[in-house]
């Protein structure tokens, strides 16, 4: 016997989330060779000793070679060895299974560790978010426009003279106010805030307001963002909102740079020696797309004390209530570096989201930080992508990747970008319905005034209108967009998404599957019309279609397509100009859905936690998710007794009946 098989195979990258559990098989396409075992190396279930082991050799600390790794025993199992494990803990992991002959030789497939991607539990469905700016919540946030020539003129005549003139500027409590709207009425579950520190008020300062990517200290609240009612601090004023947002059951991401600073920030005045020169000694500004942020001066993270300066950022304002960042430039920071502040934040707040801002870089930077980085969540570059060509080959790669190191989320528009209204109301609406029924796992976002067909472009040196209260809007359409892919089953993260349009067709047709684990398995069919001018049709085979229950409920209110059957097994469907729909065969799903769902696998990932922290990974024997829930929200104090006391060899082979022999005690 030479050939061994391992499933997960060898090479493989998986993403898994805490409560889910992970089976390891090991063959050689037979019987088992009498006198062999075979063992998993892993250091799954060791994620803090993995972190502790991060944090202290690059502090210049020991430790025991490997000392995270363990070699698990495997069982035989239908000709093969097995081993399944309960995943309690978010991480970045490897496996791979080996034999061991009758001479007591390692043998092992050919290939690399499986790596195993574990994400928190409450990323697993509801991920909408809404991406706020609360520079511009203030006196410009329901103008449809803010350019003002006359205004333009004199202003520019005192910036002339050497005047700082700085407009009055929308405030945290502004933002605060709007959480109904954003929470209630949206159903967005994060609210992802752009950089909240000060920024340029003289020295290097461009645009009107200065950038909130030239950060000027990494932990320090802008005062422009501030109330002075003599009572509270920023620091106050900034928990109110976290306070109130966790209230309202949603998260709260910040945008945090730590690959560049504003010129006279506090780190560039204390420690230049942590910042980039040129060859002629002045400091480096960074750049991308062939343009240069002249504003900014880029950090070197050669030195490792930086690091801890960041990770130590990155802390303070977990400990304000932030859940979570999106990466700004991220992949212009080493992965080492990213590894360092992952361990060192999860060693305080192990649930915490890092949003890998990677657009401008290889996918291979952005593999590497989705995994050996720590990251969960990268950007998807589907809102630059138009045309059925580039739509479809997008959509594979994004897909497949999103099951593999960690979800890629579908931002309608950034503030890089043109607005969405600025083409039409039509326009807007079906790129928003595009990336959000294409999202893997829901993770889709706009930006603040997307719906209420904000047209001026978000420019982050000023601050732009929202048009807000505007009486044409997209408020309705977008909150039931929310809503369905937030709470239905096909949206969720174990749930497949099969493409079944051809390859560059106008009329992008996707088919999602639930994963059938909280009820009966749904499934809908995604039409869009990439095509704004013309009507397109698709044929789709009537048995697919059949096999999906006959979907002919939309799931955004409209009235559904005509499905034609054509007599050679298929079925044609038309869409008129940039016309989407989600059809379904319910009008509600029939399994577990929405809050409910997210209470249940909230339950089970607690159980799961509680009996990893009882008993080895290897003696919690299979259980369904869903049962386990029921046993922990019935009685959580018993359920917390019985584990402790369980035994563990009875717990391998039968856990229910351990947990329940156990409670009898």
């Amino acid at each position: 016997m030479t050939n061994l098989s391992m499933d997960p195979a060898p090479n493989g990258r998986l993403l898994r989330f805490v409560g889910d559990r992970v089976r390891f098989r090991l063959g050689c396409g037979g019987a088992l060779p009498a006198g062999w075992s075979a063992r998993l190396r892993t250091n799954l279930g060791r994620a803090a000793v993995l972190r502790d082991e991060i944090v202290a050799t690059r502090a210049g600390g020991r430790t025991f070679a490997g000392g995270s790794w363990r070699d698990v025993p495997m069982h035989p199992s239908d000709g093969c060895w097995e081993l399944e494990l309960p995943l309690a803990e978010v991480g970045w992991f490897r496996a791979k299974a080996y034999a061991i002959d009758a001479q007591g030789r390692q043998r092992w497939p050919d290939g690399d560790d499986v790596g195993i991607s574990v994400c928190p539990d409450h990323t697993r469905s509801g991920n909408v978010i809404y991406c706020a700016f609360p520079r511009m919540f203030g006196p410009s946030k329901a103008r449809a426009a803010t350019r003002d020539p006359l205004l333009e003129d004199q202003l520019a005549a005192m910036d002339k003279h050497g005047w700082t003139v700085i407009p009055p500027s929308g405030k945290l409590r502004d933002l605060t106010r709007e959480l109904p709207h954003i929470t209630k009425r949206l159903n967005c579950r994060i609210l992802h805030l752009l950089p909240v520190t000060p920024t340029p008020a003289t020295y290097a300062r461009m645009g009107r307001f200065g950038s909130p990517y030239a950060a000027q200290d990494l932990i320090t609240i802008d005062p422009a963002l501030i109330e002075h009612d003599k009572r509270t601090t920023g620091v106050d004023q900034f928990r109110e909102l976290t306070y109130a947002t966790h209230l309202a059951g949603a998260h709260v991401i910040l945008d945090i740079a730590i690959n560049h600073t504003g010129w006279g920030a506090r780190l560039h005045e204390l420690h230049p020696e942590w910042f980039q020169r040129n060859a002629d000694g002045s400091f480096r500004s960074p750049g991308a797309w062939g343009t240069v942020w002249e504003d900014l001066v880029e950090l070197a993270h050669d030195d490792v004390l930086l690091w801890d300066e960041l990770s130590d950022a990155f802390l303070t304002w977990c400990r304000r209530g932030v859940d979570g960042f999106r990466c700004d430039a991220g992949y212009m920071v080493p992965m080492p570096a990213w590894r360092y502040i992952t361990a060192r934040v999860r060693q305080e707040f192990p649930d915490c989201v890092f949003l890998l801002e990677g657009l401008g870089g290889a996918w291979s930077a952005t593999e590497a930080l989705l995994t050996d980085g720590g990251m969960q969540w990268a950007y998807s570059e589907l809102f630059q992508n138009h045309d059925g060509t580039q739509v479809s080959s997008y959509l594979d790669h994004a897909l497949a990747q999103s099951r593999r190191v960690g979800l890629l989320v579908n931002y309608s528009e950034t503030h890089d970008n043109q607005r969405l209204a600025a083409n039409g109301r039509a326009w807007s609406l079906l790129r928003n319905r595009l990336c959000a029924l294409a999202s893997p796992g829901g993770a889709f976002g706009f930006t603040a005034g997307v719906e209420w067909l904000a047209a001026e472009k978000l420019e982050v040196h000023q601050a732009r209108g929202l048009n807000w209260g505007a009486p044409d809007n997209l408020v309705d359409e977008l909150a039931r967009l929310d809503r369905l892919v937030a709470d239905h089953p096909c949206f969720h993260a174990d749930a497949t998404v099969t493409r079944l349009s051809a390859d560059g067709s106008p009329l992008l047709a996707l088919r999602r599957d639930s994963s059938g684990e909280a009820g009966p398995r749904e499934s809908v069919l995604v039409l869009v019309n990439l095509d704004t001018a013309v009507k397109q049709s698709i044929s789709l085979r009537t048995d697919v279609v059949r096999d999906m229950g006959a979907p002919s409920i939309d799931l955004l209110g409209q009235h559904a397509p005509a499905i034609i059957p054509q007599g050679d097994g298929t079925l044609t469907v038309g869409l008129g100009p940039g016309e989407s729909y989600c059809l379904a065969a319910n009008a509600e799903p029939l399994g577990l859905s929405g809050d409910a769902y997210r209470a249940a696998r909230a339950q089970a990932a607690t159980a799961i936690q509680a009996l990893h922290a009882a008993i080895p990974d290897e003696d919690c024997g299979p259980a369904p998710w869903h049962e386990l829930a029921q046993r922990f929200s019935a009685d959580p104090v018993r359920f917390l007794a019985a584990s402790a006391r369980l035994d563990r060899a009875a717990a391998r082979v039968d856990l229910g009946a351990a947990l329940d022999a156990a409670a009898a005690l």
